[in-house]
């Protein structure tokens, strides 16, 4: 007799009436015609080249973008844009982080305005069921080289202190609002050589603010093969110094980026040899923290069928409640409505990330998207095969 998880392998993220229940025809014909661009690499580098000089040279393109790439992958201009994409998902129980998504941005105005935005959204988010989380980019505070600086124990100057004074305080300040209102808090992770600062700021606000319930979450890339023990590591010091720990598992965006840096400067690359051990190692990371549950809390994100499926057996073995809010399944809008709708029907908590901003201060995000999902084997022919799946299901409904 096939056990629980071979049924669940079987039935649930192949239900496509339930992940495109929301799309119309037409937006499905767009989703469609959108991943067969994505398929093909040439096409994303001579399109994002196209749209790069377009947007530099101010032409006029951002009512094209707006109907159709940024339209798919992000909820709108502003938080208020957001509401009616964010309204539809949680009718289906699928919730929203809402992501300021404008990258790029390196003075210290720009960071006070992201900390500001953030703060808004946290207070946004407070008065709405459908926004169990907020979130922010450690760049997004703070320069890249500063967090590289710091991470690695070079002496700063008078300046640099007092910058990196400020990178704190904009940490605080969005910790301790989050904390009052009672939002949880993702904070996201990026490259290796600046992660270690970002990583220690995020453990001091965990051991301040996580006392009664996780609300500050860190993020483990687990394509990087020391993670786990970062986990063990730091498991040890909340159970000596009474904290929760929170932590979004991701397997990582800049596998590329790393191995090219390790192999410049002559070091072991800190990332997982082949996809195997990276599967492993995320799913190794996601068992740690299930086992741990009654002091950790997990935002297992996600676009691996079989890791979704292996956290619902885990579950089921554990005898935890398909809603315990200890546990939350992520996707990303506009990729996965296979797992996140069909999740959500059954039960479990799942929240999409859904991106905001200004069309064009969000196509570098946007861009970054298509590569990485030009990059990533399988993700793309498999949301083509499920929207072809859910096209023909209908004509044959119509007829």
């Amino acid at each position: 007799m096939l056990n629980y998880f071979q049924k669940i392998m079987e039935k649930i993220f192949d239900n496509t009436q339930i992940a495109f229940a929301l799309k119309s025809d037409s937006e499905l014909d767009r989703a469609y015609f959108l991943f067969k661009l994505i398929d093909n690499e040439p096409l994303v580098r001579i399109g994002t080249a196209v749209t790069n000089f377009a947007l530099k040279a101010h032409l006029p393109v951002e009512k094209l973008i707006r109907a159709s790439v940024f339209d798919h992958f992000c909820g709108g201009v502003s938080e208020d844009d957001c509401m009616p994409v964010m309204e539809k998902m949680y009718s289906k129980g699928v919730c929203s982080v809402l992501d300021y998504s404008v990258e790029g941005k390196d003075d210290e105005a720009q960071f006070d305005a992201a900390m500001k935005k953030t703060l808004k959204i946290i207070q946004f988010a407070k008065e709405k069921d459908a926004i169990p989380f907020a979130v922010f980019k450690p760049t997004g505070f703070g320069r890249f080289d500063l967090y590289k600086k710091v991470g690695s124990k070079s002496p700063l100057n008078f300046e640099e202190h007092q910058e990196w004074d400020r990178v704190v305080a904009r940490y605080e300040a969005v910790a301790k609002m989050a904390f009052e209102q009672d939002v949880s808090l993702l904070i996201d992770a990026e490259e290796s050589w600046m992660q270690d600062a970002a990583d220690d700021l995020v453990l001091r606000l965990m051991k301040k603010y996580n006392k009664i319930r996780p609300i500050i979450f860190n993020t483990l890339q687990l394509y990087r093969w020391d993670r786990l023990d970062y986990l063990k590591k730091i498991h040890e010091q909340a159970k000596e110094e009474g904290f929760f720990i929170g932590m979004k598992l991701v397997r990582g965006a800049y596998l590329e980026k790393e191995n090219d840096r390790a192999k410049e400067k002559g070091y072991k690359s800190p990332i997982c040899a082949t996809k195997e051990e990276s599967d492993k190692m995320y799913d190794d990371t996601v068992a740690y923290m299930i086992e741990n549950i009654n002091q950790m809390a997990v935002f297992a994100g996600t676009h691996n069928e079989i890791s979704s499926y292996k956290l619902m057996q885990l579950m089921k073995d554990n005898n935890l409640a398909f809603n315990d809010n200890r546990i939350w399944f992520g996707q990303l809008y506009g990729m996965s409505d296979n797992i996140s709708y069909n999740l959500a029907e059954k039960g479990y908590n799942v929240a999409k990330y859904l991106p905001f901003g200004p069309v064009r201060d969000v196509m570098p995000y946007l861009i970054r998207r298509a590569e990485e999902n030009t990059s990533v084997a399988g993700q793309t022919s498999r949301e083509l095969m499920l929207i072809k799946k859910e096209r023909e299901r209908r004509k044959l409904n119509d007829n």
